[in-house]
């Protein structure tokens, strides 16, 4: 009975888990995991809870659409343009998005956690309570962005462009990598994981406040090009 048992196991159909649907129209919750949507026009796509997990969306323009809850692990959005969408509680982590634009964009609550977002453009966006754990944000640009709760322990913040961001209570930069991140008039009093080394990297002025204990170096090393 055993021998049966196992011979009728055996011979039971092997039915495959469900494939990403690739031609499929944006929807929410719609599945284009590791589909390629390369330099496309999907503006104002209601891609709410889709999971776009590798998804590649090079050059594809995704302006002023719905990714909130959406899974983007590890997509590619090399130079795309994300620009005025909702993000709220997204997952971008380990997201390729190289030169995109997040312009505008609300993303309370996202993570972006081991990004490569080198000058990602995140200009007068929402991102409170944003993770940016272990990203490389090398020349990002966050100007006008509110910061607020955001996390940038471990990330690479290189020439980064904090200085005319807003936000209210501490920011993380526990390990971040601060070389000429700009961080004139940014009161960091509240900054959590802030040390003296990183600051000595920065680009600040007189107008910089930082935690107690952390002094404003004699000179800024502050030369761009």
């Amino acid at each position: 009975m055993a021998a049966a048992g196992t011979f009728a196991a055996a011979t039971l159909p092997a039915y495959p888990a469900k494939a990403a649907d690739c031609a499929a129209v944006a929807a929410p919750g719609l599945d284009w995991a590791e589909c390629s949507k390369k330099n496309l026009m999907l503006q104002y796509s209601d891609l709410q809870g889709a999971n776009l997990f590798s998804t590649d969306f090079a050059m594809t323009d995704l302006t002023s659409s719905n990714f909130n809850a959406a899974n983007f692990e590890k997509a590619t959005l090399l130079r795309s343009w994300l620009n005025g969408s909702k993000a709220e509680k997204a997952n971008f982590t380990k997201v390729e998005a190289y030169r995109s634009s997040f312009a505008n964009i609300t993303a309370a609550g996202a993570t972006f956690a081991g990004a490569e977002l080198q000058r990602a453009d995140f200009t007068g966006a929402d991102l409170t309570g944003v993770s940016f754990e272990k990203a490389e944000l090398g020349r990002a640009n966050f100007s006008k962005a509110n910061l607020t709760g955001v996390k940038f322990s471990f990330a690479n913040l290189s020439r980064a462009q904090l200085s005319e961001a807003t936000f209210e209570g501490p920011l993380g930069f526990d390990h971040a990598f601060l070389f000429l991140t700009r961080i004139e008039g940014m009161d960091l009093s509240a900054a959590e994981g802030l040390e003296q080394s990183q600051v000595n990297l920065a680009c600040g002025d007189k107008s910089t406040k930082l935690p107690s204990g952390l002094v404003n170096p004699p000179e800024w090393p502050c030369d761009f090009e």
